[in-house]
């Protein structure tokens, strides 16, 4: 089908061979920009329609198309307006750097209409939630501030407020069950005609505070009556309007809770009703004011306290960095995991989840951190090869040579879906910069690309001639390449699904591929005991770093793509400067072969991990040895560190995945 794109029209869904809209007469656009073709129409209002639509340039993945018609007259008013949308746009790009805010794919004009294009949250609203379900408990509300408080901070930090936050406003996002926030209010800008003065009185009916709809004028604490109101609507079950009486000035929502025969505590009550005062000075000055009495309140009794709060266990979460955001990385490098044993039996004994002790080395300035063990994931039925953070939810991914890839919750510990399609066993998972895409690799020879939002397979790459081992993902989240037994490194482009070109002049197996963050770099490990620099743009190899006496089983490079550091089956880690092919210096504590290493985004640590079951943090720039975490009891074969630094993921041959906390 194609969508007429006029927002006049009443029904603009026309059969894909017609050139012109059968009810309107409008000429139909099939392609916005070329590659965004509207399927169907999800909302409108007086500043046009909001559409799903596919992305032909991102695998065909869904977006949301947001179409703006200003009324106005004149080219002058026109450029004037699109002046205004392409300044709000220039924060919406900013604002989806958060990991609930939709991330700003594209913002154009074109035939006179403005358009935004935006990532799509798959999930039901806050408001489909209530009608479906019912009413929150105070657990449910108290998770909800904990989620969106920091939300809040964010934005108001960098200057925007939101101005319209509702329950409709807020999607239950299906993979990791996070509230995110949408609609910031762009149109708003637009609405009747474009060019509204900055007191322009808008909002919803309810959820505004009285002087953003009496002046337009609003505030950090505006947004915070918004979600403090939402709030409200969301544990009782009443619009904000029917617990609130003006003849007294007072909220009533106590008394509708009575009705039902439920109450919340105290503490809990009084931030909500601080959250909601009518008078701007008597309200929280900010969302870490309201975030920080929140956190002071008592755990709830016979509940699960928040993951945040909880002490870690195997079985229980760890306290996550996204939802307080630590915003240093847009994708954990170096994940690749290497090692690839010969291929177990499926019926192998289960693994014990018992948790070991954590051997933690004196340190120099961090007496008081420590890593423990907060999760170990268990389902895989065979080793797990490799495993990799999403960059923008709180899950952590994991292939199998069960030849399966699982994804799962990392505050909760549970499984959320599993992916198959392999016919054996998967090697390397990388997840995009994005967190939409995952590629994997197998024994199959194959590559396959997955929408992680959807749990689809989008497309299977095929050009390897004996099982692939080794995959990477480029900054800009559009060049993928991969690498095997057959000693070629192919590189494909991400978004079509299409092989750009083949990189041949390894001398042996290739184990482990990373791409560097400028994209002008390949380097690659293998049975040739070399560590190999390949220049992208002219798809040649540069380079041969000698040093170790066995196979580079897995190779990293940093954020700032100043270090490269190679795991070896000669039990080394070896740093090097990939500017002059130096060698730094070696890590040698490990008592059997390496076969995983990644780097921190803060270019200053490393992580390493071992066939003698465990992992290793070192000092990058002084070689000193930090942490030897104990746990696992097979071989390691990949770790990951989240972008905050807070959290690793290992994976090993006892079928487990261990996440790992720093307290």
């Amino acid at each position: 089908m194609i969508c007429c794109l006029n927002p006049a029209c009443s029904h603009p869904l026309n059969p894909d061979d017609v050139e012109q809209c059968r009810c309107c007469g409008a000429k139909l656009t099939p392609l916005l920009r070329d590659h965004y073709r509207p399927i169907k129409p999800i909302g409108q209002g007086g500043f046009g329609r909001t559409y799903v639509a596919l992305d032909t340039d991102r695998l065909n993945t869904y977006c949301v198309v947001k179409q703006f018609a200003p009324q106005t007259q004149g080219a002058k008013p026109l450029n004037k307006a699109i002046q205004l949308f392409n300044q709000e746009a220039l924060r919406l790009h900013e604002l989806g750097e958060h990991p609930q805010i939709p991330t700003l794919l594209a913002y154009f004009e074109q035939d006179q209409y403005l358009y935004l294009v935006q990532q799509r949250i798959e999930g039901k609203t806050l408001a489909q939630e209530i009608h479906q379900q019912g009413p929150f408990d105070e657990a449910g509300i108290r998770a909800l501030l904990h989620d969106l408080l920091p939300v809040l901070q964010f934005i108001h930090d960098h200057k925007v407020i939101h101005r319209d936050i509702t329950p409709s406003n807020l999607i239950r996002r299906k993979v990791d069950k996070k509230p995110v926030l949408i609609d910031f209010g762009v149109a708003k800008q637009f609405r009747d005609n474009a060019l509204q003065p900055p007191g322009t009185r808008i909002g919803t009916e309810g959820y505004a505070p009285i002087e953003q709809l009496r002046s337009g004028q609003v505030y950090p604490s505006s947004d915070l009556y918004s979600l403090g109101a939402t709030c409200l609507h969301l544990l009782t079950g009443y619009k904000p309007e029917r617990l609130y009486n003006p003849l007294e000035g007072r909220w009533m929502w106590r008394e509708r809770l009575q009705k039902r025969g439920v109450s919340v505590s105290p503490q809990l009550g009084a931030i909500l009703d601080c959250l909601v005062k009518d008078l701007i000075s008597e309200r929280y000055r900010s969302a870490s004011e309201a975030l920080s009495d929140l956190q002071a309140l008592p755990a709830l009794e016979e509940a699960d306290p928040d993951w945040v709060k909880r002490p870690p266990t195997d079985r229980q979460s760890a306290p996550s960095p996204i939802d307080r955001v630590d915003r240093v990385s847009s994708q954990p490098m170096g994940q690749s995991p290497g090692f690839r044993p010969s291929r177990p039996p499926l019926s192998s004994p289960q693994p014990s989840t018992s948790k070991r002790p954590i051997s933690i080395p004196p340190a120099t300035g961090s007496r008081d951190a420590i890593w423990s063990c907060a999760q170990t994931l268990t389902g895989h039925n065979s080793w797990v090869m490799s495993t990799a953070f999403n960059p923008k939810t709180p899950t952590v991914v994991s292939g199998s040579l069960d030849d399966s890839i699982r994804v799962w919750n990392i505050q909760t510990g549970a499984q959320l879906y599993t992916l198959t399609g392999h016919s054996r066993g998967v090697n390397t998972v990388v997840v995009s910069p994005t967190g939409q895409i995952l590629a994997s690799c197998s024994d199959d020879d194959t590559v396959k690309v997955w929408d992680l939002s959807e749990g689809a397979l989008l497309y299977t790459l095929k050009g390897h001639t004996r099982d692939v081992n080794a995959i990477a993902i480029g900054s800009s989240g559009l060049l993928l390449a991969s690498g095997g037994e057959d000693r070629a490194i192919k590189l494909w482009k991400l978004d079509k699904g299409i092989l750009l070109k083949t990189l041949i002049g390894a001398a042996g197996i290739i184990k482990s591929i990373v791409i560097s963050p400028d994209e002008k770099l390949l380097i690659s490990g293998g049975f040739d005991n070399q560590v190999r620099l390949w220049s992208l743009q002219q798809g040649k190899m540069i380079q041969a770093l000698s040093g170790h006496f066995n196979s580079v089983n897995a190779v990293a490079i940093s954020m700032d793509g100043q270090l490269i550091a190679s795991a070896g089956k000669d039990k080394t880690i070896r740093i090097w400067n990939p500017a002059t092919g130096e060698l730094i210096r070696t890590l040698t504590d490990h008592f059997q072969e390496v076969n995983t290493v990644a780097i921190a985004a803060d270019n200053q640590t490393v992580v390493s991990g071992s066939s003698d079951s465990t992992l290793k943090i070192w000092n990058i720039q002084t070689g000193e040895l930090r942490y030897t975490l104990k746990g696992h009891i097979g071989s390691v074969t990949s770790v990951a560190i989240h972008r905050s630094g807070k959290l690793i993921a290992s994976a090993s041959t006892d079928k487990t995945v261990k996440i790992w906390q720093l307290r």
